[in-house]
């Protein structure tokens, strides 16, 4: 079995894939890592046998040590072994997590031309054609970065929750708001999904990441909504790497 640990800012995500198959996932904060590792190498999940860590965030070195002590680890970077040409004009800054997750689409859509919207703390947008080949992408504020700039940057505007606006018309300055950020997200992602389309017209659209539930059913476009596609993007590196 895989043992797949995606690190951000805050929070840790452990999922333990046997082949393909999701068996268990579990999310925390990065300061439980030590812990939360423990408790799945003392579960009945304990049959490991390699891991991989995409970190975008900053994993203390006695954390990655306590895994290397246990199973064989690869930790992603632009470095190892890729399934895919990549063409970002500045490779060795391309994101794991964005590595990651062009990498699950030449798995589960080969030959196809691919766009990746991942809907987390940023919205990022990444596009590999039918040559198996990562050409880039965008990336802009996501839905609560842009609630708190509003809040953080002026005087009077409150921090508010996600909330699904019932008008594009803002009757209220908290309506207003609401309306702003949601309907500018959703305006956002199926404008560059049209763009897209007009390049593209056989183009296959993920939609993934923390928004992906909330997003989902509000868009005009055909997508297709997978809420774990990163962590199926890093099991299928650590295949690849294995080989």
């Amino acid at each position: 079995m895989n043992l797949i640990i995606d690190v951000g800012n805050t929070f840790v995500k452990f999922a333990v894939y046997n082949q393909n198959k999701l068996k268990e996932k579990v999310v925390g904060k990065l300061d439980d890592f030590e812990n939360m590792l423990s408790d799945i190498f003392n579960s009945d999940l304990n049959y490991i046998d390699k891991a991989i860590v995409s970190s975008v965030g900053k994993l203390k070195s006695t954390s990655i040590n306590a895994l290397k002590k246990r199973v064989p680890v690869i930790e992603l970077s632009h470095n190892i072994k890729l399934p895919f040409k990549n063409l970002y004009a500045t490779p060795t800054t391309l994101g794991v997590d964005r590595i990651a997750l062009v990498s699950a689409s030449v798995e589960q859509f080969p030959d196809h031309n691919v766009l990746v919207i991942d809907a987390g703390t940023c919205i990022t947008y990444d596009f590999i054609n039918t040559k198996n080949e990562y050409l880039g992408g965008a990336i802009s504020p996501g839905i609560r970065l842009r609630y708190r700039t509003l809040n953080n940057l002026t005087a009077n505007l409150p921090l508010l929750d996600t909330e699904m606006p019932q008008d594009i018309l803002g009757d209220s300055t908290q309506n207003s708001i609401h309306s702003g950020v949601v309907f500018g997200v959703l305006k956002e992602i199926d404008g560059v999904i049209d763009e897209y389309v007009k390049k593209y017209s056989d183009l296959t659209v993920i939609l993934t990441g923390g928004d992906t539930k909330f997003l989902s059913n509000q868009l005009k476009n055909s997508i297709f909504a997978n809420s774990n596609f990163l962590l199926e993007g890093l099991n299928f590196i650590l295949e690849y790497n294995s080989q």
